[in-house]
């Protein structure tokens, strides 16, 4: 171990005995960004590689989550702009996705797919559904995949989807305007049934959301880090902690 190392380990530690496990976040959001970035400055022609080394960092973070007693995890690798890109880009970027969660699947972690599934190719769709299916059952943290995900379309698809429930009892739009709140919408977004984000991380630098968990995060606390993705460390996320725990939550004010 390098001396820069074990300068790092005996951080790590120090943060590690300033936390409290009554201020760890239930639900960690993380916009891994970066991946393109991190492939350039390595000086590597085939950004897929970024991607790669990104989906390996994923699996680390996690175990992190885990041992801070964080129990439920979103993390938004693919959104619906970048469906947009070209295929020469996109296609290695949804294998590189598939064999994620292909691995998470081999590794025991419990699984949900959010996100518009039905704009993906159908390989990837079906890898998605096969991982909820398959660790249902699992118990532990939760792993929120967020593949073909954009905030907006996730609000326009929980009013459709609420609009359509009501219609099916025979309701008019009319007696639903009556009735219609905040919460009736919530049951409907891709993470129903799950407590919202206390904390999102996004990594690269870039300090906004670009629409990620646009509903959920209203009164989440935000940490940015510099680093791309692929060079985000157990230190970082520890001070991501920190962070968090050092915040009065006013919630709405």
């Amino acid at each position: 171990m390098s001396v820069r190392d074990l300068v790092y380990k005996l951080y790590e530690r120090r943060l590690e005995r300033k936390l409290s496990p009554a201020q760890i976040p239930r639900h960690v959001g993380v916009i891994v960004d970066g991946n393109r970035r991190w492939a350039r400055a390595m000086g590597l022609d085939d950004v897929s590689r970024g991607h790669q080394k990104g989906a390996d960092k994923i699996s680390e973070l996690l175990v992190w989550c885990r041992e801070a007693g964080v129990e439920y995890v979103t993390l938004w690798l693919l959104s619906t702009d970048n469906l947009t890109r070209d295929r020469s880009e996109l296609e290695p970027l949804l294998q590189v996705i598939e064999g994620l969660v292909r691995n998470l699947v081999e590794q025991g972690w419990h699984i949900k797919p959010m996100g518009s599934l039905d704009l993906l190719p159908d390989h990837t769709a079906r890898v998605l559904k096969q991982a909820k299916e398959t660790t249902s059952h699992r118990p532990g943290l939760i792993v929120n995949v967020a593949v073909g995900y954009g905030g907006r379309r996730e609000i326009a698809d929980a009013v459709r989807s609420l609009l359509q429930e009501q219609a099916s009892k025979g309701a008019s739009i009319e007696e639903l305007v009556e009735v219609l709140d905040v919460e009736h919408i919530a049951e409907h977004l891709y993470t129903r049934g799950l407590p919202d984000p206390d904390l999102v991380i996004r990594t690269s630098g870039e300090q906004r959301l670009s629409g990620f968990l646009l509903w959920q995060s209203a009164h989440s606390e935000f940490y940015f880090c510099e680093a791309y993705w692929p060079d985000f460390r157990r230190v970082d996320f520890l001070r991501a902690l920190r962070s968090y725990a050092a915040r009065h939550r006013r919630y709405g004010s």
